[in-house]
């Protein structure tokens, strides 16, 4: 998907990674990650956004929560969105601050305490049970917490798995029992996705969602509630800032825009956000009919992958699809073309969509790129955690 891109914007780190795993230093199933570009990438973003307006908090799901690419992008953008518990802790322990908790994944009530202690700017909140939840754990700690209330999306526009939140017709009935709980204070709304990427131009372009947390501010501005948040998340990029601001949104949350991937970035390798990375692999075996195998673990059913480039030869092959219900063991490539010989080991590199944090890969940091000093930070697995 990316692959183009990458060649073209950041050949440097397509050279670097093959040099890596040429000489051993990292294993198949691996991504390379930029760690120049990121940090790049992260303060062209607070640079436009202040010009907007905005704030924003980062997301690092799509990149393994790793810890050399959070502090980074922290440097740029301080606060962060956690999807998840897990996230959030990793996220905390590397020293950034907390942005938006609850993000995607509700905290449970028993790690309430402990995250609540951070002081979180916001926590998003599904329904009443959660927000009466965090009242009574922030009530504990003398504290007084802002949620942002997460409205159940529109029709068609909700992916399997992330379902829930407060239906637009029940917000009032919300609001007037939330507003009841002394241990929090409604500070605005969310929804999710509400910004996605064209299919077929890449233009980012406001969803349902996003019209439909416009109307929940409305409905619950009222008199000392007029500043209310509204943070509209998914394909946050230097081309949906503006679309964001002039909706009339307050945050967004960067992803993939971190490191250049975005849907947008694959058809246009113009856009100011440079791609900041790319996957590793090798020749694991050769089928009978002479298809070569590559090394799964790091394959995301949602990535769009077009072909890898294997470097010793500087071929092109494409990569065949493989059904989401199976464990990636192996993906296969096409069958190379008369007279050329790939050979077991040979480095493979691929540049895809992908979300690492639920892969089995390795993650590399190099830095040094962009002064033509390339060094290898480390390598951490797909949660964050030191290898």
């Amino acid at each position: 998907m990316f692959l183009d891109t990458v060649l073209t914007r950041n050949p440097e780190l397509v050279d670097a990674a093959a040099a890596l795993h040429r000489r051993g230093e990292i294993p198949p199933d691996t991504y390379v990650m930029d760690l120049d570009a990121v940090e790049a990438n992260a303060e062209l973003l607070a640079a436009e956004a202040q010009r907007l307006g905005l704030s924003l908090w980062f997301v690092v799901k799509q990149f393994g929560r790793n810890p050399e690419l959070i502090r980074a992008v922290a440097r740029h953008i301080p606060k962060y969105a956690a999807i998840d518990p897990a996230e959030a802790r990793i996220l905390h322990a590397t020293g950034a601050r907390a942005g938006n908790l609850g993000h995607l994944v509700q905290i449970p009530r028993r790690a309430l305490p402990e995250m609540l202690a951070w002081r979180p700017e916001t926590v998003t909140v599904y329904d009443l049970a959660n927000a009466r939840a965090v009242s009574e754990a922030a009530q504990r700690l003398g504290l007084v917490q802002d949620i942002l209330v997460r409205l159940e999306g529109a029709e068609g526009t909700v992916y399997p798995g992330q379902e829930g939140g407060v239906p637009l017709p029940r917000l009032d009935a919300f609001a007037e029992a939330a507003e009841r709980l002394p241990g929090i204070r409604i500070a605005g709304v969310t929804a999710f996705p509400c910004v996605l990427c064209d299919p077929a131009t890449g233009t980012p372009y406001a969803t349902p969602n996003l019209t439909l947390v416009l109307k929940a501010r409305e409905l619950l501005a009222a008199p000392g509630h007029e500043d209310l948040k509204l943070s509209a998340p998914s394909a946050t990029s230097m081309a949906s800032l503006p679309l964001l601001a002039a909706h009339g949104a307050t945050h967004g949350e960067p992803g993939h825009a971190l490191t250049g991937t975005t849907p947008l970035h694959a058809l246009d390798p113009g856009q100011p956000e440079k791609p900041a990375y790319v996957y590793v692999n090798e020749i694991a075996h050769t089928l009978d009919d002479g298809r070569p195998a590559l090394y799964g673990g790091g394959f995301y059913a949602r990535s769009h992958i077009g072909s890898a480039l294997l470097p010793r030869i500087g071929a092109r092959l494409g990569v065949q699809g493989a059904p989401a219900e199976n464990i990636d063991y192996y993906r296969l490539l096409d069958a190379p073309t008369d007279g050329q010989d790939v050979r077991l080991g040979d480095t493979a590199l691929l540049a895809f969509r992908t979300q690492i944090f639920v892969t089995r890969s390795t993650v590399a940091v190099v830095a040094g790129l962009s002064s033509g000093t390339p060094r290898l930070c480390g390598l951490h697995d797909a949660q964050g955690r030191a290898l």
